[in-house]
């Protein structure tokens, strides 16, 4: 009997030694806290649950010890990794961010946004175009920026893309661009976009009336011209063979964005366009977040460098807002006040939310304007804008 309780004890302590518990340092305890605080913000605060909250769960499991769910050495040298070697050796998260690493995920996002975007504002007033492409100033200001404080151009390039304000470019950005020397993660990069993206309703305002006058915010515009279904279905055609030609690194993501609004404006794919709008999507977004999250590792979030990310975003997301702004006050003078400055705000790629806030700040200066279709505009030309300067960066960074 005595040998029978001494192997019963060795046994637990055995499992003692190898359990998590025994295993847990002082990183892991405040990785799984900040994994609870964006689930919190997730579920309570709704900040863009549908991605932050698998992307927060993928952080706790990460940060799990011994569960051996993701290896970041699998992934250390960006432009050569052993898929064979994660196929036979890696954990489940190692093998859902091969979707992440093989440019799958982030292109069958864009397939189910195209499928839920209508573009007849922007078809509508082509201007909107301008507006578009003025708010991704951020993204090539802080590229700079960011490099002159001593990231790599990988680096900079990662956090740059946050200004565009839209998740899934900026995944596959940084998913492209950085490897395990990196003092950053893709998942660093995707919590600061997408709390900012939640952030928007907050963040823009000050700007917006920083840099407007009560008169140009109560413009009133025209209404927007009706578009036809011809328009509709030659649009996304023409955009694609464009910036394909222009700009092919962005192809990846405008010909899968422009795919998805084509099967939708045809109207004789109903069926594809009901699966790329909830089961493909809905699939995807939760691949895409937890395998995103769990690159969250504590090396690469209690870092200055993860602090300096942080700031870096929200200069590079104010500087798009401000760019669009601007660049809304001059077409505001060029059309002898025609335009509302304030849609060009919502030329950053946050749809819809950034043109709900162009609406709500134009219409507590005058109650009877209605914005929301303008803005949609350059709300829908910056989800374009902002896929065609990862294209840039990704030709600039090699």
């Amino acid at each position: 009997m005595s040998e029978v309780i001494r192997i019963f004890l060795e046994t637990l302590a055995d499992l003692g030694r190898t359990s998590g518990f025994a295993n847990l340092d002082w990183t892991n305890i405040v990785m799984i806290l900040i994994s609870f605080i964006f689930m919190y913000l997730a579920i309570a605060k709704k900040f863009e649950p549908l991605l932050l909250l698998p992307i927060s769960f993928g952080m706790l499991l990460t940060n799990l010890p011994l569960t051996a769910m993701y290896t970041p050495e699998l992934f250390a040298d960006p432009t050569n990794i052993d898929y064979d070697k994660i196929l036979h050796e890696g954990g489940l998260l190692d093998l859902l961010y091969m979707g992440v690493k093989l440019q799958l995920f982030p292109p069958l996002i864009f397939l189910g946004i195209g499928t839920m975007t209508d573009f007849a504002p922007l078809i509508s007033n082509p201007k909107s175009f301008l507006l578009g492409a003025a708010a991704q100033a951020g993204i090539f200001l802080t590229f700079i920026g960011a490099a002159c404080l001593g990231f790599s151009e990988s680096e900079a390039a990662s956090i740059a893309i946050i200004g565009g304000a839209d998740g899934p470019t900026a995944i596959f950005v940084s998913s492209r661009l950085l490897g395990g020397g990196a003092t950053i993660s893709t998942g660093t990069i995707a919590l600061a976009a997408y709390t900012y993206m939640a952030l928007v309703p907050i963040i823009q305002p000050p700007i917006m009336k920083a840099l407007t006058t009560k008169k140009e915010r109560a413009v009133v515009m025209e209404t927007l011209r009706p578009v036809g279904k011809t328009e509709k279905i030659i649009f996304p055609i023409a955009v694609t063979v464009i910036i394909a030609l222009l700009v092919p690194s962005a192809a990846p993501l405008v010909g899968m964005l422009m795919l998805g609004n084509l099967l939708k404006e045809s109207g004789v794919c109903d069926r594809l366009v009901k699966t790329a709008q909830n089961e493909l999507m809905n699939i995807v977004t939760i691949f895409l977040g937890v395998s995103v999250g769990a690159t969250t590792t504590a090396d690469k979030i209690i870092t200055a460098e993860f602090a300096k990310v942080i700031i870096l975003g929200v200069i590079a997301f104010a500087i798009g807002t401000a760019s669009g702004v601007l660049f809304g006050k001059i077409m505001y003078k060029v059309t002898g006040g025609k335009v509302n400055p304030l849609i060009g705000s919502a030329g950053v790629s946050a749809v819809p939310m950034a043109a709900r806030v162009s609406q709500k700040v134009g219409a507590s200066e005058n109650p009877t304007n209605f914005l929301l279709m303008h803005a949609m505009g350059p709300n829908v030309a910056g989800v374009i804008g902002s896929a065609v300067a990862a294209g840039v960066l990704l030709s600039i960074v090699k």
